[in-house]
């Protein structure tokens, strides 16, 4: 538990774009009957938010939901789509959520893009992330390329002393890539999110996070940080 809180935070990241880590975040938000925070949208998909995403997969209700520190329009980069919206994104906009927000033990946070998406003009995504001082799960592609990609997240979290509680995978089984992320980097794979085709709800991520035994692994690399 992060010393400044009453509760505990778990940042999502992930490797890159567009890989399930909003489809994990409200896998971890249910499982968890966590709070969830994006600190920045950058961008809308079909005119919903992750936010509206991440409440209506879980099927929870709004209480666990905080509002975005920054709502961005357009889906580019922060600072870029800072610049479309003519404001200015400070690292001083953010700090914990007053624990009268989070009314759960969990506070799940998801970033927005990868670790060196630039916030400004001067800071990277990777500098909130070092401000908050979260530890962190990493979501990764399956496919032919997330070794490369996964050990090099990796490595810049833990180069900045963030905490990796470990590592999962999105995407169609391949254990070879997973046993090579977790030899390589040394942290451990807390599950995979499959392809989910078809209609996703609240039922089909509860059954995903009881068949990866997410919520075991998870609380034991918590016990561990």
């Amino acid at each position: 538990m992060s010393k400044a809180t009453s509760y505990q935070p778990i940042w999502v990241t992930g490797t890159d774009t567009g890989i399930g880590k909003t489809l994990f975040s409200a896998i971890l938000t249910q499982g968890l009957k966590s709070s969830y925070w994006k600190p920045v949208q950058s961008g809308l998909d079909e005119g919903n938010t992750d936010t509206q995403m991440v409440e209506k997969l879980s099927g929870l209700s709004g209480s666990h939901f905080l509002k975005e520190r920054w709502l961005l329009t357009e889906p580019l980069s922060p600072h870029l789509s800072a610049q479309i919206d003519g404001v200015s994104i400070s690292l001083q906009d953010f700090g914990w959520p007053d624990s009268s927000q989070v009314q759960n033990d969990y506070l799940v946070m998801e970033g927005a893009g990868g670790l060196y998406v630039p916030l400004n003009e001067k800071n990277l995504l990777i500098e909130l992330m070092i401000q908050l001082m979260a530890p962190v799960i990493v979501v990764c592609r399956s496919t032919l390329g997330t070794i490369n990609h996964s050990l090099l997240t990796i490595d810049a979290l833990k180069r900045h002393n963030l905490p990796v509680l470990g590592f999962v995978l999105s995407g169609e089984p391949n254990p070879e890539n997973e046993k090579a992320v977790s030899r390589f980097s040394g942290v451990p794979v807390l599950g995979r999110v499959p392809v989910l085709k078809g209609e996703i709800t609240s039922e089909r991520l509860a059954k995903v996070w009881l068949d990866q035994h997410f919520e075991s692994s998870i609380l034991h690399a918590l016990r561990k940080v």
